[in-house]
């Protein structure tokens, strides 16, 4: 079982006096952290035109990442693919993966905010299509040679040659819970990502519907899961109480962020029984209680997840998370190994 970390949003709280800059230090520096703790991944995240500064620009930051950064792999989770043109982000992930030495997974979905088509002019109903589009052009991009696939949305001029070309092949993880999103994954995919927001035993009926169909139609190739949860590894010494206490605002901020993000109203505080459900999904503790949970999702999915715990809560400070990536690396993933 591989262990990462993130995803850096890179949002700045109302209470969080640093610039914008400055909170871009603090992604590198986790980074680092995240390199030095001999975790497995680091991954970042993206929306755009948010008042807190949302990420954005996932190919700027993975190559930021990617330099200062030896071992991990680095990732999109994800990006929206529907919103770019596949031509410029195979450029933009090749040349992110010849700077990381081949470190990249680019993941990619259909995204699901209405104002972020509107903005890039972009069809909601589309968004299925261009996300298979952009996949197939992407793999033919990074091919020898010229573009061969002809796509449906982007207009290449005829023998448009993709250059540099990465090393080996970039693997492309795909996002999404739906039962279509998760066999989309297992068609056209190298991984799935799993959301937050799925219980262990629906998690567990994917990863097999998955394998079924990769079995079933004969789909050869290494295939991925991630699966994605929020957490926090607290000391040693302390109890579950306090590792909730220091991730609990920045984790609540979040979750109030995307109520506003998907709906479209502003959201002053998330309802009690949400909080409360929110708690009680996420995965924090000392690290023997952190181990013991992810521990129950090797028992479940098999020993080749990667299980991505999102220790990145906007706002609980730099040293906090740093403390919790340390602990992540020293004591838990030892034992998930």
């Amino acid at each position: 079982m591989e262990i990462g970390t993130g995803l850096f949003t890179c949002q700045r709280r109302p209470d969080d006096d640093r610039s914008m800059s400055e909170i871009y230090e603090e992604m590198l520096e986790l980074g680092r952290t995240i390199d030095d703790a001999d975790l497995a991944s680091a991954w970042v995240s993206e929306h755009h035109f948010e008042s807190d500064g949302y990420l954005s620009a996932t190919m700027p930051a993975l190559g930021a990442l990617a330099a200062v950064t030896e071992t991990i792999e680095i990732g999109s989770c994800v990006a929206l693919a529907p919103l770019y043109d596949p031509v410029r982000l195979a450029e933009d992930a090749a040349t992110v993966d010849l700077l990381a030495d081949g470190r990249l997974t680019l993941g990619v979905a259909i995204g699901s905010n209405p104002r972020e088509f509107e903005a890039f002019g972009v069809p909601t109903d589309e968004r299925v299509d261009r996300l298979t589009d952009a996949t197939q052009l992407l793999r033919s991009a990074w091919s020898d040679g010229s573009i061969s696939y002809e796509s449906g949305f982007h207009d290449a001029a005829p023998g448009v040659t993709v250059t540099p070309k990465p090393d080996g092949e970039i693997p492309i993880m795909l996002g999404g819970g739906s039962k279509p999103a998760v066999r989309r994954a297992a068609r056209i995919g190298d991984a799935w990502c799993a959301p937050s927001a799925l219980s262990l035993e629906q998690l567990r009926t994917r990863v097999e519907d998955i394998r079924a169909v990769r079995e079933n139609e004969n789909i050869d190739g290494e295939f991925t899961i991630y699966v994605l949860q929020h957490g926090f590894v607290g000391d040693p010494t302390d109890d579950k109480a306090a590792a909730w206490e220091r991730m609990r605002d920045g984790y609540l901020y979040l979750h109030r962020r995307y109520a506003e993000i998907f709906s479209g109203d502003s959201v002053s505080q998330l309802p009690a029984e949400r909080r409360s459900e929110l708690k009680d999904r996420a995965i924090y503790g000392t690290p023997e209680q952190v181990t013991e949970e992810l521990e129950r999702y090797r028992a479940a999915l098999g020993d080749d997840v990667h299980f991505i715990l999102r220790t990145y809560h906007p706002g609980i400070g730099t040293d906090a998370m740093c403390a919790c990536i340390e602990r992540l690396g020293q004591y838990v993933v030892p034992q998930l190994r």
